[in-house]
């Protein structure tokens, strides 16, 4: 039997292990699931829901558990991890209040005629499989299992091998509200067994979120699958900031630092490249590299730190590597590492950095980093801004920092970048969030899909038409 085992980041100890199933367990498990995804779906919603309200109350009681558990799986700061339950509870709650509305009967009585009836059915799709990621495990989790079970489809849930008892929590929660344990049930599994499990014939939807490699492998498993998979793909970003002449510098700084840096830059939508107004350019740098300075990188099961390890030693030296090919190319870097003496090679500690003097030819500019580094470049103009954000493979988000409430121009300005900002959100004088009640969504090697939001239902059902001829004389 082949096992899994997740090293904690900080100390590069053993944490927990487990085992991978056969092909001929995992062939069971989805049956399993199938058929108790046909009970399920006869549940009405509304009975969905109550149980997915009950679900959250179940999640809240680990509350106290979950932040130390998680730090040890992957290393972010264990102060910061209420946040992710904070988050986690927002949008399971927004959730579930649009469910039935979401899922209800669409009537076509306005253009009905004398004698007929007819309306639009949202029927659950079947099994879906979800592939989690690891560096916000339940808050991108929910945003897949909820909406699916709630529809009324059965779920098997896939956790990366760096946080697998997230997903063990989760389905706990759930089984303890009152989803049957086949309707939730948690596999841990090597690429093999992933493939085969996308595979399935009894498998109908894949909702992953990772790297773009791993949505071309998901891809290629899916087209290849024996029936018609569907997949939703939430993928990677290299997600652009613009500082306007008329930014408040203070504001913008800070929340671009934390943009950049929470979860030690390993988010899909954190702050990667910022470019700057050449007016507002060295007073931006500045206070950017003050706060960056302020961070305190170190041990993240102590309260007291804000920046933590890295999830890998490869992740690690990657990013390195990524700083040592921009400053070799002409970069130039800001914070000088002995500020931070636990950032050395052959540790998860990168020491957070701003590189200033880049380009588009710098892999730094234009590949994931995925780390906490970030490149600003100064610009002359909102159109150079805007040919430079959309110079990317990658189309996740993008924000914009300009004071629009207070001048008329800047928000016709922001309105301009909101049109042709090739991004699948435009933020206005914020970053780095996921509301529940806008659709989650990328273009380019962001992926593709819909997730929150009443659209994040539409890929998890398929729609019935049902056309009733009413009168028949």
């Amino acid at each position: 039997m082949s096992v899994q085992t997740t090293i904690t980041p900080h100390n590069q100890q053993p944490l927990i292990s487990r085992t991978y199933p056969t092909k001929e367990e995992l062939d069971l498990t989805i049956k399993n699931a199938a058929a108790a995804q046909k009970a399920w779906a006869k549940v009405p919603v509304q009975e969905r829901v109550a149980i997915g309200k009950k679900f959250t109350e179940e999640f809240q009681k680990m509350s106290e558990e979950i932040p130390l558990e998680l730090t040890l799986q992957m290393g972010r700061p264990v102060s910061q991890g209420a946040g992710e339950i904070r988050g986690f509870l927002e949008r399971a709650n927004y959730l579930l209040s649009i469910a039935t509305s979401s899922l209800a009967d669409i009537p076509l009585t306005d253009t009905d005629k004398p004698g007929f009836r007819r309306y639009i059915k949202r029927t659950p799709i079947g099994v879906v499989l979800v592939i989690a990621p690891w560096n916000f495990p339940y808050l991108v989790s929910v945003n897949a299992v909820l909406p699916a079970i709630l529809a009324g489809n059965a779920v098997i849930l896939k956790p990366s091998p760096q946080t697998p008892l997230t997903a063990e929590r989760f389905a706990l929660a759930l089984t303890r509200a009152g989803v049957p344990k086949d309707v939730i049930q948690v596999v841990h599994m090597s690429p093999e067994l992933s493939t085969y499990a996308i595979q399935h014939p009894k498998v109908e939807f894949v909702s992953f979120t990772g790297s773009v490699a791993g949505g071309h492998a998901v891809a290629e498993a899916a087209a290849s699958a024996p029936g018609f998979t569907g997949s939703a793909l939430e993928l990677g970003g290299k997600d652009p900031a613009y500082v306007r002449p008329d930014a408040d510098i203070e504001y913008t700084a800070g929340e671009l630092v934390d943009g950049a840096f929470f979860n030690s830059g390993q988010s899909c939508c954190a702050i990667e490249r910022i470019y700057v107004h050449e007016s507002v350019y060295d007073a931006f740098v500045t206070r950017f590299v003050e706060i960056t300075k302020s961070y305190r990188l170190g041990d993240p099961t102590d309260t007291n730190t804000n920046l933590g390890p890295v999830v890998s030693l490869a992740s690690a030296e990657r990013i390195r590597k990524q700083v040592a090919d921009a400053v070799n190319a002409g970069a130039k870097s800001l914070v000088p590492e002995d500020i931070f003496p636990i950032s050395k090679r052959g540790t998860t500690y990168v020491a957070p950095q701003v590189l200033v003097d880049v380009n588009h030819t710098m892999d730094v500019m234009m590949e994931e980093t995925f780390g906490p580094v970030v490149g600003i470049q100064k610009v002359s103009s909102d159109e150079e801004a805007i040919q430079l954000m959309n110079d990317s493979p990658y189309g996740l988000t993008a924000s914009v920092w300009t004071n629009a409430d207070a001048n008329p121009d800047s928000a016709d300005a922001f309105l301009k970048f909101a049109d042709e900002l090739e991004i699948g959100t435009v933020f206005l004088n914020r970053c780095d969030y996921l509301d529940p009640a806008l659709a989650w969504t990328g273009v380019k090697n962001s992926g593709r899909g819909v997730s929150l939001s009443k659209f994040g239902f539409d890929q998890l059902t398929r729609a019935k038409s049902v056309h009733m001829k009413i009168k028949t004389s």
